[in-house]
């Protein structure tokens, strides 16, 4: 086994917890006899200390920055049995919290699981060709407690509109079925995609479709090309149709953001239902309608929904329509610090905002100019918030900590001369979990505050 050798007091930061040792941290690479050598993508490797002290076992890389990615305290090897096991400690965390047979949850969220580079969303639900089937042409009568699905999906004011439930599509489609969106974001991860497979189906059994998402940058950073498309099985050419806090919504996992549907921010939806009732909602960055729908689930009077995407203001419509709600939901297309700047000189005035813009601060090195830009768009939303309303406001940015996101609200609301009083602050959804000494993991940031 090949070994890395670290400079002098480099492994300090590694020992606490941290799974990356960056190329410019390595002394030397040596073999077993002490020879140098160089590595190969993807090998395991060890990693010790400039005075021989084990750190731990890795994946490495020669061609990214990040030289190996930890994934063992121990000279633990990697093969089959592995990835069983640490997919079933990664299944074990997800069933504390949630009940797998009817949520979707992300299943493997990389380092944080001991799999580094490795994301695995997994969905739970009803090909949406067939949900629209059976509910645009059921035929209920009106005292059912579903009423007439047909009439609902119309718009008919006369019409009892029900939303659809889960119970309801497995009374009349059968058991769901789940689907897995992956990705591969690390060489040594790429390299043993068959094990990963093998081991998801061996635990979960096999699923009616796998579609790979890797059609991100990070992978350059690696040395692999993009990739997109079914792995495994079949996809609906439609997409699905899931639920998120009891709540139907539409999933793309090919043609989608991502994954196909950020499940990072379920619990922070759920947390909107006291902030909203009655009251009128703006809900920037909206993508598919998460939040909006979300609010006007919870009884929100008036939601108003603005992103860039056309596509996604589509989907957000087919979520309102799937969720009765339709008629509470309006959708502007447009650029989100020009929509704020209008809504500021038409003196218009919300409950509530929800903004979770993308991630302004991919990298460190773009963290001064993504401050100038989440400053800039926290002052405007203030600006059209009422005294009393609550400010929902999201970074995605893992250079973006939290004392500095805290500072930037700060700075925002001094800008607008306005008194803020923090609600709580929150992070990710507990199925994303976050190691300690791995800051990066710490990805999602929250705020919930309110103008006095």
């Amino acid at each position: 086994m090949k070994r890395i050798i670290l400079k002098a007091g480099e492994e300090y930061r590694l020992l606490r917890g941290h799974p990356w040792v960056f190329d410019n941290e390595v002394a030397a690479i040596v073999d077993p006899k002490g020879d140098l050598v160089s590595l190969e993508p993807g090998e395991l490797v060890d990693v010790e200390s400039s005075r021989k002290t084990y750190v731990g076992r890795a994946l490495a890389n020669p061609h990214s920055k990040i030289i190996a990615r930890l994934y063992s305290p121990s000279k633990e090897g990697i093969d089959r049995g592995f990835f069983i096991h640490r997919l079933r400690k990664a299944l074990e965390w997800r069933r504390r919290w949630y009940n797998l047979d009817t949520t979707s949850v992300r299943l493997v969220f990389g380092e944080a699981d001991g799999l580094p580079g490795l994301i695995v969303d997994r969905f739970v639900g009803w090909p949406l060709e067939q949900v629209l089937s059976m509910y645009d042409g059921a035929q209920t009568t009106k005292n059912d407690g579903v009423g007439n699905p047909g009439e609902a999906f119309e718009g008919n004011a006369d019409a009892q509109r029900r939303p659809l439930t889960f119970d309801l599509l497995q009374e009349r489609l059968g058991s769901p079925g789940v689907w897995y969106a992956v990705q591969f974001l690390s060489y040594g991860m790429d390299q043993r995609r068959s094990l990963v497979l093998e081991a998801l189906e061996n635990l979960l059994g096999k699923a009616k479709g796998i579609i790979e998402r890797d059609d991100t940058p990070v992978r350059s950073l690696e040395g692999l090309t993009p990739r997109a498309g079914l792995l495994q099985g079949t996809w609906p050419e439609k997409g699905i149709c899931v639920f998120e806090n009891q709540f139907p919504f539409v999933v793309d996992l090919l043609g989608g953001q991502k994954t196909g549907h950020f499940l990072d921010q379920r619990e922070n939806r759920a947390r909107l239902e006291p902030f909203v009732k009655g009251g009128t909602v703006l809900d920037l960055c909206c993508h598919t309608g998460g939040f909006s729908i979300h609010a006007a689930r919870y009884g929100a009077q008036e939601v108003l929904a603005v992103d860039v995407s056309k596509d996604a203001l589509a989907m957000l419509h087919l979520n309102a329509r799937i969720n009765g709600v339709s008629e509470r939901i309006q959708t502007l297309e447009g650029d989100v610090f020009e929509v704020l700047r209008n809504l500021v000189q038409e003196r218009r005035q919300f409950d509530c905002i929800v903004l979770d813009p993308p991630a302004f601060a991919k990298t460190k090195t773009a963290l001064a100019g993504a401050l100038r830009g989440y400053r800039d768009i926290n002052r405007h939303a203030l600006l059209v918030l009422k005294r009393g309303g609550f400010l929902f406001t999201c970074s995605c940015s893992q250079a973006m900590t939290e004392d500095k996101f805290k500072e930037m609200i700060e700075m925002a609301a001094a800008e607008a001369d306005r008194r803020l009083r923090l609600v709580e602050f929150r992070y990710q959804s507990i199925d994303h979990p976050i190691l300690v000494g791995y800051d990066e993991s710490l990805y999602l940031k929250c705020g919930i505050y309110q103008v006095l």
